[in-house]
């Protein structure tokens, strides 16, 4: 068994106990209806849930990475969970995030935190059934400058269109856990 095996293992386990509801139905953000939802929040913003997040991306993280972010909510404590425990272990990191809309006052745009352009980084999400969060925190990152390496779903319940959609785009994508991991299907 690999170390990373292990830690998606605690990931999955934390997700199922805490996250994942099956008393549908659901609507998405993708406008579909299932019978399952994973309500990821309940496990990214939870001590215990963000470690065990932080340990599976890290994992899974190009070593090139200086900084991960993505869209704001899903995005935000995976970032920061990420960059507090690989800086805790001897690995410099910084997260970023991206508004859903531009912001008008104080310094204004979409992107957020101390990233600069030419950084490598990572987009992260916590959820996906079609990719659009992801690639649009992409176009986000791009345009203001920033070097996406990859991109990482802690769920992908697409299966496998968001890869796909990502191999299009040239970003290298990896899905943590899949609704089989979780037990459950569309």
């Amino acid at each position: 068994m690999s170390d990373f095996s292990k830690k998606r293992r605690a990931l999955v386990k934390h997700l199922r106990a805490y996250a994942l509801r099956t008393d549908g139905p659901f609507r998405l953000r993708s406008g579909a209806v299932a019978s399952w939802y994973l309500d990821a929040r309940q496990t990214t913003f939870d001590g215990a849930g963000a470690q065990a997040v932080a340990a599976a991306v890290l994992e899974a993280l190009d070593e090139r990475v200086q900084a991960v972010g993505g869209m704001t909510m899903g995005a935000d404590p995976i970032a920061v969970a990420t960059a507090m425990s690989a800086t805790q272990s001897g690995r410099p990191m910084r997260s970023f995030s991206i508004r859903k809309e531009v912001k008008s006052h104080g310094a204004g745009g979409r992107l957020v935190g101390p990233v600069n352009p030419g950084d490598a980084v990572a987009i992260l999400e916590d959820t996906t059934t079609t990719g659009g969060a992801l690639l649009e925190a992409l176009e986000v990152a791009v345009s203001s400058g920033l070097h996406v390496v990859q991109a990482i779903a802690l769920v992908d319940r697409s299966g496998g269109a968001v890869r796909d959609r990502m191999a299009r785009a040239g970003i290298a994508y990896l899905a943590l856990i899949t609704p089989e991991d979780l037990g459950v299907a569309e």
